[in-house]
């Protein structure tokens, strides 16, 4: 019944990337219609990641504080919210502030995936439990450009907005009838207090490791489709429905292999189990610089495929530490912190990205971000031996 429980409340994790990501997979299409640069574009991402990260630390607190229950019902009705008003945007600055609405709203949805995690999982199940909040993840991110643009195909790009936006209305009630049965509503003993959290050095050790890995993974999740349209020739709707939704399944499957590595290890402790995981992520992920060199769509993928695979086999398992370092009564804030760094990244990484790919090309950008999971995986070796 747990491992139930735990698949309704991932649906959340579903309609959060497909609210997420039909910007991206219908980018090309709205930079035509309000004239936008490849810098803009980034702009739409950074606003929306400076209000994902400002608000991450206060929603992991509303999150600890309300109950798991009551939060994660709230958060899901505002960013659908958000995403509706996106459908309704008239221009660049309509479009900015729907964007930071979406952010602000969507920054509680790992918090939230932490404290189910630590309610329902055992510890060492909760780098698969983070591993299936990624396939939960990538169903939306591969609905996007699929269900995406096919709605804009036949309606317009606006009905795909529209449409996405309100699915989250359609969980709500199924999440509190399960909920109030089987999710307790007493929250956790307090074993590790939120300020112990803030003055411990682990804690931002993760967070600066957290930035560095998670870049390549914000790359591939905004960038894809805006990348084998510009670098390959290929049109938004053969870059959507040939090319685009097969990195997400890679990634799925790099998570699951990161989880899957960290259960074998039944002989040692966790904590190591999760840094040799991470070490082969962090090397494989390597491949990201060889990508710019890709003669075709076809080769370009495969090296975009290998690229997540690696950084999901890191990042489940970066999502599980604080749950191992600060235990279940502060969960959802530490997780927050990791949600907060990664909106941080975004901010500056995804129009510093765009605003290069403008002048240079995407070389220059895979280039530099190949080798920050390596120095992620050291940040995290050193916090581990604190």
């Amino acid at each position: 019944m747990r491992w139930f429980v735990f698949g309704i409340f991932l649906l959340s994790s579903v309609l959060n990337f497909l609210d997420r990501q039909v910007l991206a997979a219908l980018a090309p299409q709205i930079m035509q219609e309000f004239n936008l640069s490849k810098g803009q574009y980034g702009d739409l991402i950074s606003v929306f990641s400076l209000t994902y990260a400002v608000a991450a630390p206060v929603m992991g607190l509303f999150i600890d504080r309300a109950g798991l229950n009551l939060a994660s019902t709230a958060l899901v009705g505002l960013w659908s919210l958000a995403g509706i008003a996106t459908g309704m945007a008239r221009g660049f600055p309509s479009l900015l502030g729907a964007r930071a609405a979406l952010g602000l709203a969507e920054s509680g949805s790992v918090p939230s995936v932490g404290k189910a995690n630590v309610l329902l999982l055992a510890p060492r199940e909760h780098s698969i439990g983070t591993a299936l909040n990624q396939v939960g993840l990538t169903l939306g991110a591969i609905l996007a450009p699929l269900a995406g643009q096919w709605i804009a195909t036949l309606y317009g790009w606006r009905a795909a907005f529209l449409v996405t936006g309100a699915l989250g209305f359609l969980w709500i009630p199924l999440w509190l009838i399960v909920a109030r049965r089987h999710v307790p509503a007493v929250k956790p003993a307090r074993s590790v207090t939120t300020s112990a959290v803030l003055r411990d050095r682990r804690f931002w050790l993760l967070l600066v490791a957290n930035m560095a890995i998670m870049t390549i993974y914000s790359l591939w999740v905004n960038w894809t489709t805006v990348y084998l349209v510009s670098q390959h020739g290929l049109t938004q709707e053969a870059a959507n429905h040939r090319f685009a939704w097969i990195p997400q399944i890679f990634g799925t499957l790099g998570g699951l292999f990161g989880g899957w590595l960290v259960l074998r290890g039944s002989g040692t402790d966790v904590v190591s189990a999760r840094l040799r995981a991470s070490l082969v992520g962090a090397i494989l992920a390597l491949v990201t610089g060889l990508i710019p060199y890709a003669s075709n769509p076809d080769w370009a993928t495969a090296g975009i495929c290998a690229s997540f695979f690696a950084v999901l086999i890191m990042s489940v398992n970066v999502y599980a530490l604080p749950l191992d370092y600060f235990g279940a009564g502060p969960a959802a804030f530490a997780v927050a912190g990791l949600t907060g760094s990664y909106g941080v990244v975004q901010v500056f990484f995804s129009s510093l990205a765009g605003r290069v790919a403008d002048h240079a090309g995407f070389g220059p950008v895979l280039l530099a971000v190949a080798p920050l999971p390596l120095i992620g995986w050291l940040l995290l070796w050193i916090s581990a031996k604190r």
